[in-house]
């Protein structure tokens, strides 16, 4: 089976298109994909849990301490230590955070947009629910593998 016929090829080759293109719209404001992803996963208001922020995401824990030393060093989000219990951290967003955040959001609903306005609604049901049963799938065979 030639590469261009399999499945994980073209949900990756699509991923890498998509992530490009996010990376270049994030660059014009001096940031990348990835940070946009993370800042648009923490709560405006209450800040989220440090624990909570991988699974989110799809990370690995080790990934996500990097990037958040990052994020704060950019004076992007805070580590608010819980007053109580010393162990829980919540990571809140600075308004410089919030700012990121806001541009990302815009990214992200430009992006769904512009898919929207050119691929008509019954594609996409059918593209929803085929990449639902394939992620259901892929973690039922994650969960064999782990047995």
């Amino acid at each position: 089976m030639r590469k261009e016929k399999t499945i994980d090829f073209q949900i990756k080759w699509a991923w890498h298109s998509i992530s490009r293109m996010y990376n270049a719209y994030a660059a014009r404001f001096d940031t990348t994909m990835a940070v946009g992803y993370v800042l648009l996963n923490i709560d405006l208001e209450h800040g989220t849990p440090a624990t909570k922020i991988a699974p989110l995401l799809g990370m690995e824990p080790r990934s996500l301490v990097r990037m958040l030393k990052n994020l704060e060093e950019k004076g992007l989000i805070v580590r608010e230590v819980d007053e109580s219990d010393k162990r829980f951290v919540r990571i809140v967003l600075t308004d410089l955070g919030k700012e990121k955040r806001e541009l990302s959001r815009e990214g992200v609903l430009s992006f769904n947009t512009m898919i929207r306005d050119k691929i008509p609604l019954e594609k996409l049901v059918v593209f929803f629910d085929v990449i639902k049963d394939i992620n259901r799938l892929v973690e039922e065979e994650n969960q064999k593998l782990k047995a």
